[in-house]
């Protein structure tokens, strides 16, 4: 028996990982996705078309790199359910309005024009009914210097050369979205309160809260 059978986890869920760089997303997925026998979505940035000449250029192409996400995230949900489900996902759909986009916009590299005109696009196609949202969104959470010291730590080269500032406003925009996310059920996991690289076990615990929490959702549709 393993651990989706053992805490009476629906094999057709959708779960959805979502939090800064730094807090673990990939691990947490994959792990996550080993306990209950579920299969895995990750973002694929390899084959961005926008990704390098965004980088080169903000003003110009963070329109069209946002647009291209909305499409490749709204594919990957729908290929999710018309599989079945049993997913974890690394990363949501909901992160590039609320947070990226609005960055662009009030940082001054996405025009007014082009943030209404991409907001109006992702209320159409993910704000109804109509979109299969997930059964639960786990957000990972921690302090700043937990996160930074996370950074640090694994050393990606385009990370160790970001400012810290930016570090601090990601973390800010993180939390502010949070706070007001309402789309699907949050459960909120505090980074330090499992170590999952080095202690295999200690993802069970987290699978006990998930499956809790999914019963007392599912108590609340009723």
């Amino acid at each position: 028996m393993n651990l989706r059978q053992k805490y009476e986890i629906p094999s057709n869920a959708v779960i959805t990982i979502a939090g800064t760089v730094g807090v673990g997303k990939s691990t947490m997925t994959n792990a996550l996705a080993d306990a209950l026998g579920f299969r895995t979505s990750f973002e694929k940035v390899d084959t961005n078309p926008y990704l390098d000449k965004f980088y080169a250029d903000f003003n110009r192409w963070s329109f069209h790199l946002q647009v291209y996400f909305l499409a490749e995230r709204f594919k990957e949900q729908k290929r999710i359910f018309e599989y079945g489900g049993g997913f974890v996902q690394d990363r949501s759909i909901y992160e590039d309005t609320g947070i990226f986009a609005k960055m662009h916009y009030e940082k001054g590299t996405m025009s007014k024009v082009d943030y209404e005109t991409y907001t109006s696009l992702f209320d159409a196609m993910v704000m109804t009914p109509y979109f299969p949202h997930p059964d639960l969104l786990i957000y990972l959470e921690g302090s700043l210097d937990d996160i930074l010291s996370r950074i640090k730590e694994r050393g990606r080269p385009m990370e160790q050369q970001t400012p810290i500032s930016y570090w601090e406003e990601m973390h800010q925009r993180y939390e502010n979205w949070i706070n007001s996310f309402n789309a699907c059920p949050v459960l909120r996991l505090n980074i330090n309160d499992y170590d999952i690289i080095h202690n295999e076990q200690s993802i069970e615990p987290i699978v006990e809260r998930i499956s809790y929490f999914l019963r007392q959702t599912q108590l609340l549709k009723k």
